[in-house]
């Protein structure tokens, strides 16, 4: 089923509001709004999470943990999904070539689940230790990158 397809219930559409239309509409001098207060005022209401003043509930409950702001994101690709490389050096732009990078991709990260059925020089920024072991053991090598961010290409 697509949105598209779904049937269209009874009285789920409704006519807009018309406000300020005189007294006979129903919705004529304060259009709906009533009389003074902060919701019939222009640009008033209150904002979102507002209790009246009671402590309000995101201030009520504890925070855990916290976001690292140094933290270096590294975009990771296993030894199994080596395989389906074509040629025997493995790098970032490889990967993205083959499809198993998004070209935004920077920094990339080889880590040891599965088995590399081939000896491949695989370049990347970081590697686990069992794929490093896997990679040697296939008769492969690795070559370890600096872990700077490729820049961007200007247009």
């Amino acid at each position: 089923m697509k949105l598209h397809s779904l049937p269209k219930v009874d009285g789920s559409t409704h006519r807009h509001k018309r406000l300020g239309c005189g007294r006979g509409s129903g919705h004529g001098k304060t259009s709906g709004r009533g009389h003074k207060g902060m919701k019939a005022r222009s640009g008033g209401g209150v904002r979102p999470g507002f209790e009246g003043g009671q402590m309000p509930l995101y201030r009520k409950l504890p925070h855990r943990g916290f976001r690292n702001v140094n933290r270096i994101e590294f975009d990771v690709v296993n030894l199994s999904t080596l395989n389906k490389v074509q040629g025997d050096i493995v790098d970032r732009d490889v990967l993205v070539q083959a499809g198993l990078l998004r070209a935004t991709s920077t920094l990339v990260k080889v880590l040891g689940v599965g088995d590399v059925t081939r000896a491949l020089t695989v370049s990347a920024h970081k590697f686990s230790a069992s794929a490093k072991a896997k990679i040697e053991a296939a008769g492969g090598k690795v070559v370890e990158l600096k872990t700077e961010p490729v820049a961007e290409e200007s247009k």
